[in-house]
């Protein structure tokens, strides 16, 4: 069972500890409180760790030599509160030597679809789509 502590420091600062003990800062944007990540942006790092994590196994796994792995996570909100994100699209970026892109997709579907609870909490309610790309590495980068 996940848990976690949610802690107030200050003004509109927080510091949340998950249940193996392992913190992030959490801030209004505002210059007075900025030193945390924006709580409704943490949801979008939430889904891009969690099938980023997934993604990178599932290739390990199949002995894929990955070199560098990147997730953008963009979210749409409403303009009005309580500003509930209505469509998340996920970007891929994975280099790697000899990737084919039936592997990558499968990788990465198996995350959306089996895997990733962040995803299949967040797919109740919000539209989520993704796309990748493959980058083979460069001579300094392998």
């Amino acid at each position: 069972m996940g848990k976690a502590i949610i802690r107030w420091v200050r003004g509109l600062e927080f510091v949340a500890t998950d249940s193996t003990k392992h913190s992030v800062v959490l801030s209004a944007p505002d210059e007075a409180n900025g030193t945390g990540m924006k709580p409704s942006e943490l949801l979008l790092v939430s889904l891009g760790g969690c099938t980023a994590f997934d993604v990178v196994n599932i290739l390990m796994k199949k002995r894929k030599r990955l070199v560098d792995v990147q997730v953008e996570v963009e979210g749409e909100q409403n303009p009005t509160p309580p500003w509930a994100f209505t469509r998340i699209h996920v970007h891929y970026i994975i280099t790697g030597e000899g990737l084919t892109p039936r592997e990558v997709e499968q990788a990465i579907t198996l995350s959306h679809e089996k895997y990733c609870s962040v995803s299949a909490t967040l797919a109740c309610a919000v539209s989520i789509t993704h796309d990748y790309e493959i980058v083979e590495p460069t001579l300094e980068r392998r």
